[in-house]
């Protein structure tokens, strides 16, 4: 194609779906990735869209938010893989709150295995994730159905969370910073991810590389609170997440990263393979404000894990390359 067809048709693509990985861009305009950046570039600098890390959205800036059927299309292997992760930390017989969004709807599949739990939710793409696990108890809030994202909120779901006391918080958002922590587009949303993490000892982060360095209107949970990350690898040309990831290492949140190369068009991430529920210990940061013990990995799942420490100055280049030897 040349240059026009193929900004045409990504134009068309990004204003059919709301957002589009770079790697399903590369693949339906037969194209490199590299291509397709420089592509994406032009067409935002006419203010045609507007570039995410691993994608392309409809311009709106802070107070735009896509909806479920835009947010699905964008990263879904990176999501899936992050969800694999995240399921081997809940153990049988917990109780957790799980919050809305595509990665957690990934997430609560798998939580589908684990006997004896007890999820708490506002999303019904999660309990309905969960309505045929006869060894899962789903516990639903309250409140106003937001038809954008299928989750309940206002001030019916945040009551409902007033009294309850669960060991981990599993939330998604629209971005995370290491400055202002996990934010949202939509104030009603970030109201009760906020009531699930006042319910939790522990706050699990679930956010792909794409979310990295991205901030929008409402914060939902500070940095300080956070207690661990699980993401994905970073693309090796994506120097701003890789200095994300290390700004939140050294703020003292735990980094769990999932799969292998981000940015590989193969679709065949290198990863390791850990048997199901084999114990794992992080490595404890520098200063690390939190003592976590051990947790398993979900079953069958291909995962590999990292834990950003302090890094000397000059080091920043060999960070993704270090995550891949592990």
């Amino acid at each position: 194609m040349f240059a026009a067809e193929r900004r045409q048709l990504i134009l068309e693509m990004v204003r059919a779906n709301g957002a589009v990985s770079l790697r399903e861009l590369a693949r339906v305009v037969q194209t490199s990735e590299v291509t397709v950046r420089r592509d994406v570039r032009a067409l935002e600098a006419e203010g045609l869209l507007d570039r995410r890390h691993g994608g392309a959205v409809l311009p709106g800036g802070f107070t735009r938010e896509s909806g479920f059927p835009q947010k699905s299309h964008l990263a879904t292997a990176e999501k899936t893989a992050i969800a694999d992760l995240a399921a081997g930390l809940v153990e049988e017989g917990e109780a957790i709150v799980v919050g809305a969004g595509t990665t957690t709807q990934e997430l609560a599949r798998r939580l589908a295995r684990v006997p004896g739990l007890t999820v708490v939710t506002n999303s019904l793409l999660v309990a309905q994730a969960l309505a045929h696990a006869n060894r899962v108890e789903v516990v639903m809030t309250g409140g106003t159905l937001r038809g954008s994202n299928y989750a309940l909120v206002g001030s019916g779901a945040e009551q409902s969370l007033q009294g309850l006391r669960v060991s981990r918080a599993f939330l998604s958002g629209s971005g995370l910073t290491a400055e202002r922590g996990l934010s949202t587009s939509n104030m009603l949303s970030a109201s009760v991810d906020r009531a699930l993490v006042q319910a939790a000892a522990e706050v699990v982060v679930l956010a792909d590389h794409t979310k990295l360095g991205t901030d929008t209107m409402f914060q939902t949970v500070p940095t300080d609170v956070i207690t661990r990350l699980v993401t994905d690898e970073p693309p090796t040309h994506d120097d701003r997440a890789a200095t994300e990831l290390q700004a939140l290492a050294d703020q003292g949140v735990q980094i769990a990263v999932a799969g292998g190369s981000a940015g590989s068009n193969s679709g065949s991430p290198g990863v390791d393979s850990v048997p199901a529920r084999q114990p794992r210990r992080d490595v404890p940061l520098p200063g690390q404000r939190r003592n976590h013990g051990g947790h398993g990995a979900g079953p069958g799942a291909q995962l590999r894990s990292a834990v950003l420490g302090e890094q000397q100055p000059g080091e920043r280049a060999a960070r993704v390359a270090d995550l891949r030897r592990r």
